[in-house]
């Protein structure tokens, strides 16, 4: 029991919340941070379906790694990958299917994400299924949790709503002077509001900071 919450594997679980964050640190999977988060509700589909993806992936590419010849092992990855898009996504058309709607080419974009090849090739492929399998769920979780503070900020302050609920769009808001930012709604606002949790976590985190 020790051995399966030893330093190691919590770490590989831990980082990439805080120091080893996929988005604001290793500055991966930023296309769907700004393509899906105009609103909250397809990027917390969104992020849990990364998150499930790359779980599954490491743990089996970790159980598959030593009988994976090193020349395909790309194609093996992928083949993974997809499989596990192609669930997922038949799962969201089934069950969501206007968020499904919603998240169009990008759920299928899953597979080409580099969180997602980064972490099988540098992590899965060299180590057991469970450290694999808390990595998945720590980049995952790292991953969802920049685009639902993302997506949180945008949504509130470009439309007014979050998960489509009134917050903003009440006329005693609208009489104090409040109108809506239609710029939060442009991709470019999200790169700005990754830009500003970046330059909060490096100015927190002193192991962030450049010497």
């Amino acid at each position: 029991m020790s051995e399966l919450f030893s330093k190691k594997n919590k770490e590989a679980f831990t980082l990439p919340l805080t120091k080893d964050n996929p988005v604001t640190v290793q500055v991966l999977g930023i296309c769907s941070a700004l393509a899906v988060t105009a609103q909250l509700k397809p990027a917390l589909v969104m992020g849990l379906s990364v998150t499930i993806i790359v779980a599954f992936a490491n743990v089996i590419i970790s159980l598959l790694r030593k009988t994976i010849p090193m020349r395909i092992r790309i194609i093996v990855q992928l083949v993974v990958v997809a499989a596990l898009v192609t669930i997922v996504n038949q799962v969201l058309k089934a069950f969501a299917y206007d968020v499904a709607q919603t998240l169009s080419v990008y759920i299928g974009l899953i597979i080409t994400n580099c969180i997602l090849m980064g972490r099988l090739e540098a992590f899965a492929m060299s180590n057991k299924p469970w450290p694999a399998f808390l990595d998945g769920l720590g980049n995952g979780f790292g991953y969802a949790k920049i685009l639902i503070i993302v997506a949180f900020f945008r949504e509130l302050l470009g439309s007014g709503t979050l998960l489509g609920f009134d917050v903003l769009n009440y006329q005693p808001i609208k009489n104090a002077g409040y109108v809506n930012n239609g710029m939060m709604l442009m991709p470019a606002m999200a790169l700005i509001v990754v830009a500003c949790i970046i330059w909060w976590e490096r100015a927190h985190n002193k192991d962030l900071q450049e010497k």
